[in-house]
């Protein structure tokens, strides 16, 4: 079943005439150790990830795994780079860590990239990032979520014919 869908989702992104254009894959990190933890306590951490969150890394590797990604964003927090390295370590690629705080500097890279992306962020930045990159159906995040796959299919530059004005978001959850 996994597999099925996997395919499905590739193939309906390769089918679409949207094709040529890279298409971004936003996620918040994955599970962390300290989750159970509340307040400013557990947003001054940098936990690692929980077990759950590790079973999730690997399963968004093997979820992407034929997605062509060829740039991976992280911020400077451990979660976010475990999150992102079964994948890393499956295309052969290195992260590029962008500090959470300089999200302009993240937005600009994402314009500029030629291929498909992903990028691993928090439940406080995934939001701005996807509205950032033109999207302008709102986004939100609870504090217990850490499932959703956004796919952001970047505007047309100028001059390039198409029926849509703005970005393209698909929201999937992932398990």
């Amino acid at each position: 079943m996994r597999v099925l869908c996997k395919t499905i989702l590739i193939g309906l992104l390769l089918a679409s005439p949207v094709a040529a254009q890279p298409a971004i894959f936003v996620v918040r990190h994955a599970e962390r150790a300290d989750a159970a933890s509340s307040g400013a306590a557990m947003m001054a951490a940098d936990p690692e990830l929980s077990q759950a969150g590790r079973a999730r890394a690997e399963a968004l590797a093997v979820l992407l795994e034929d997605a062509n990604i060829t740039a991976i964003f992280t911020t400077e927090f451990k979660r976010t780079q475990q999150t992102a390295a079964p994948l890393a370590k499956e295309a052969g690629i290195q992260s590029t860590m962008i500090r959470a705080r300089d999200q302009a500097t993240l937005v600009e890279a994402l314009k500029t990239a030629t291929g498909n992306v992903l990028v691993v962020g928090h439940s406080n930045t995934v939001p701005s990032i996807i509205k950032d990159l033109g999207v302008s159906t709102p986004v939100t995040l609870r504090d217990d979520e850490y499932d959703n796959l956004f796919i952001v299919i970047p505007a047309p530059a100028l001059g390039e014919r198409s029926e849509s004005k703005g970005a393209r978001l698909l929201r999937l959850h992932f398990r």
